[in-house]
């Protein structure tokens, strides 16, 4: 109660001395020329503004389709038009303020007005200038409640009482305003921390020239490192003498060995798939108990396979450690199938290699390497002979490929028009026994 008291009595002497200041400049000759000046600048800043920014954004607007830093510098400027008028208001007023004060030995009015000046910049930079809804939303709560202090004179008894004002968790004890700097400053290094890691991951993904897996690794020990120091520079904001965090160390190392050994394992593995490439993004794996699928992300504790038919399937990095996986893929390499069938007892064999041979290697996705197209006899079966053709593709053989499909079409084609039969099933039944009797006549 004591303590609201003071900042009710507190608010009532600003609140007095503000009424004071008003009624002084109401009725002093050298108030009322300070008002004329900063109207004045106001009115030549509008003025100015009018004319030049349609100028600027002429010559500062790129075309539409430019994707380059430069041309995103230029867009950049362009968002900072909005800031002409105060900020050409603001150096009007400092202009004639010299001569003001050399007139009348005073200038309050105009260091107010220059104040309000900077209130409608940040005002025109949260509206206009910040994009992202993050830095907006701290621009709004924070930068534009500040220069309302600042412009009304309160910003440094504000600061004064917040650092004050002394709160306590537990042992820890301190003053609202590291609270606050600790907000602020956390906030800003997580979202720059933020926008960092996904420019990088984004430059990293455009370096074709490296391996897959190891533009994953680079990606992954590039947001180690910037999130790691976003965290050290936080600390000495707030103050934390980082050797007083060897004992959190020690307990997070405990826990580690205890608790959080899978997750510790899972991570480890994730770091030596990258680090060996075995299996990566793009890839299509089957690991031991039956999942398959392509590999579209690897996290810190799992890699994510997405199946044919769309569901995703979440799978321990430490499996593709300890367990069996078949990679089909390995980011390009050929796989080997093969199309079975068959022909009539009544065709020449010996025609059907080759005819099946020229057909198969008539698809676009067949390869010459390592092997082309090879027909194989495969037996003499109950309804006819059986064939194979093995063939290399790039690719599986499932989902948006449907190579064996293609083939089979393709073997269908070249048999019938060489006339060569496809046989039913056929089977053939002996039965034994005494011939039947006729009857009497």
């Amino acid at each position: 109660m004591e303590r609201q008291a003071e900042l009710i009595e507190l608010a009532l002497g600003y609140l007095q001395q503000g009424r004071d200041i008003a009624l002084a400049w109401l009725v002093s000759p050298a108030a009322w020329s300070q008002f004329a000046l900063l109207v004045a600048a106001f009115i030549l800043a509008w003025l100015v503004s009018r004319r030049l920014r349609p100028a600027l954004r002429r010559v500062l607007e790129p075309p539409g389709e430019a994707t380059s830093a430069f041309a995103q510098m230029r867009r950049f400027a362009v968002r900072c038009l909005p800031l002409a008028l105060p900020l050409l208001a603001y150096a009007f007023t400092a202009i004639g303020e010299e001569i003001v004060r050399s007139l009348f030995g005073s200038g309050a009015v105009i260091a107010f007005g220059k104040r309000i000046f900077l209130l409608l910049a940040a005002l025109a930079v949260v509206r206009s200038l910040l994009t992202d809804p993050f830095l907006k939303l701290i621009g709004r709560y924070t930068l534009i409640p500040a220069m309302v202090l600042y412009t009304v004179a309160l910003l440094e008894p504000a600061a004064l009482w917040l650092d004050e004002t002394i709160v306590g968790v537990g042992k820890i004890r301190f003053s609202l305003l590291d609270a606050l700097r600790g907000v602020i400053a956390g906030s800003l290094l997580f979202w720059l921390g933020r926008w960092s890691n996904t420019q990088t991951a984004t430059y990293i993904a455009q370096q074709e020239e490296l391996r897959p897996a190891t533009r994953e690794l680079a990606t992954k020990a590039a947001e180690i490192a910037i999130f790691g120091a976003a965290f050290l520079i936080l600390m000495n904001i707030l103050g934390i003498d980082l050797t007083t965090l060897a004992v959190l160390g020690g307990a997070i190392g405990v826990g580690l060995g205890f608790g959080l050994q899978k997750i510790a394992s899972n991570f480890i593995s994730g770091v030596i798939l990258l680090l060996e490439g075995q299996a990566t993004v793009g890839d299509f794996v089957e690991l031991d108990g039956g999942e398959a699928g392509t590999i579209v992300k690897m996290t810190a504790r799992a890699t994510i396979l997405e199946t044919f038919d769309g569901r995703w399937i979440v799978v321990p990095n430490e499996d593709f450690i300890t367990t069996r996986v078949i990679n089909y893929s390995d980011q390009g390499s050929a796989n080997r199938y093969e199309a079975a069938f068959s022909v009539s007892y009544e065709t020449d064999i010996n025609l059907v290699p080759a005819l099946v041979e020229a057909a198969v290697a008539t698809h676009p996705d067949v390869l010459d390497t390592p092997e082309p197209p090879d027909c194989e006899l495969r037996g003499f079966g109950d309804s006819g002979i059986d064939f194979a053709v093995e063939f290399w593709v790039n690719g599986i053989d499932d989902g948006k490929n449907k190579y064996s499909s293609d083939v089979l079409f393709l073997i269908w084609n070249a048999l019938k028009e060489a006339e060569i039969e496809i046989p039913y099933p056929q089977r053939v039944l002996h039965h034994r026994g005494l011939p039947p009797t006729g009857g009497a006549a």
